[in-house]
């Protein structure tokens, strides 16, 4: 376009002026869209909004457009023209008069996910029926997995996110579905950082009870270990408690430990499409360096910070060095990574499963209680209760088709 050329100029449609709703339905088939559109083009509408959904093989293509110039003798055309071509694809047509565009939708806007195994009809129904109680309105419903779970994500204006929070999480807990609700806005899709306690998270085991097993004295620490997760007892003097029953276990056992981890299921999953789709991912634990070091390697993760075994001439001394990573250093540490990886904390993601995450999960900006004690599923801002960690990807908005879009493989 020369300098000299200016475009039209765009009308504003305004409140009061004609608009038609077009609605199609019927079995889908390639060219349904393309010749609505064709069929439309002949009486000069501008297209003002467009919903296309196909479920089961069965399409439903939404269209408001404004109101054809000439009266009602060219709208009557218009009408007849599309039922035409509606019955000729043996398609069913509903056309609508109203005036101007959809009404805005109500200030705050968020985005709740829900989890269920199976999702039943109840549950939904009272999830809806809890949204609508907070003053919410649902705008539209996408489902974003069928396996390992069914995921569906409602996109709700209307209320505010903390309040839509509160709401649903005595709702999710009684009905037995995992229910997420964060705040929409393009930070939902920006680069992102997630960090994961390892022990009964990123792992199915509890490192310290591993060692334990070659010390023989695994019932001891697994008692301490129960009373700590459990809140009962601190940390730091948990720690020391247990780790001094290692003393004199030789260091070799290390790499045996090692090659007992289990990973969660989906733990690959859920960390190789994060890391495709551009988030940085770490680990914290208040387990040892001596296993987080090997699965940072293995995994590909960004960060990892754990507690250290002290070993003197070839033997664990039952000491730990440096710096404990307990409840508060799990936050501190959260904060240290999000600062390295140039991350806002409200646009980090936290996942633990005892008292000793809490911090963590309260400090990011997203805190995900997987398969948590009670205490920490009714202080994190969600809870996860399937065996599968990769289900936490929904909670971000990515579906099922993108994890595997992703380069991932089948559900671990």
């Amino acid at each position: 376009m020369s300098a000299s050329q200016t475009p039209p100029a765009t009308a504003v449609l305004g409140d009061d002026d004609p608009t038609l709703l077009v609605k199609i339905f019927g079995k889908d088939r390639p060219g349904i869209t393309a010749g609505l559109f064709d069929t439309l083009a002949a009486y000069a509408v501008d297209v003002i909004d467009i919903e296309q959904i196909v479920t089961r093989g069965r399409i439903t293509l939404c269209v408001l457009v404004t109101a054809p110039a000439g009266g009602p003798g060219v709208e009557g055309g218009l009408r007849s023209t599309v039922h035409s071509w509606a019955e000729s694809l043996r398609l069913q047509a509903e056309i609508i008069s109203g005036r101007g565009d959809n009404r805005p939708r109500g200030t705050g806007r968020s985005h709740v996910t829900v989890l269920g195994h199976p999702l039943t009809a109840e549950s939904t129904a009272a999830i809806a029926a809890r949204i609508t109680g907070t003053g919410g309105n649902i705008d539209r419903i996408f489902r974003l997995a069928k396996y390992p779970v069914t995921a569906v994500e409602f996109a709700v204006s209307g209320a505010e996110t903390e309040a839509l929070r509160t709401a649903l999480a005595t709702e999710s807990a009684a009905l037995g579905v995992d229910v997420a609700v964060v705040a929409a806005g393009l930070q939902r899709r920006a680069q992102r950082l997630v960090v994961m306690d390892v022990d009964s998270t990123l792992i199915q085991d509890e490192v310290i009870e591993l060692f334990a097993a070659h010390a023989g004295c695994e019932a001891e620490v697994a008692e301490v270990t129960a009373r700590a997760m459990r809140g009962e007892l601190d940390f730091e003097q948990s720690l020391h408690a247990r780790v001094a029953l290692l003393a004199g276990l030789d260091a070799s056992v290390a790499e045996k430990v090692r090659a007992e981890v289990r990973l969660t299921p989906g733990a690959r999953t859920l960390i190789r499409t994060l890391k495709q789709l551009g988030y940085q991912v770490g680990v914290v634990s208040g387990g040892f360096t001596q296993v987080t070091d090997d699965l940072r390697e293995r995994l590909g993760l960004d960060f990892a910070s754990a507690n250290t075994l002290e070993i003197v001439d070839g033997k664990l001394t039952g000491r730990v060095t440096g710096e404990i990573v307990d409840r508060a250093g799990k936050a501190r540490l959260l904060r240290r990574f999000a600062a390295e990886a140039g991350v806002p904390l409200s646009q980090t993601v936290a996942i633990g499963d005892g008292a000793n995450d809490l911090d963590m999960l309260n400090a990011a900006g997203l805190g995900v209680a997987f398969n948590a004690k009670p205490v920490v599923r009714e202080a994190a801002h969600t809870a996860v209760n399937v065996p599968f960690l990769d289900t936490v990807l929904y909670l971000l908005g990515i579906t099922r088709e993108e994890v595997e879009a992703a380069n991932t493989h089948d559900h671990e």
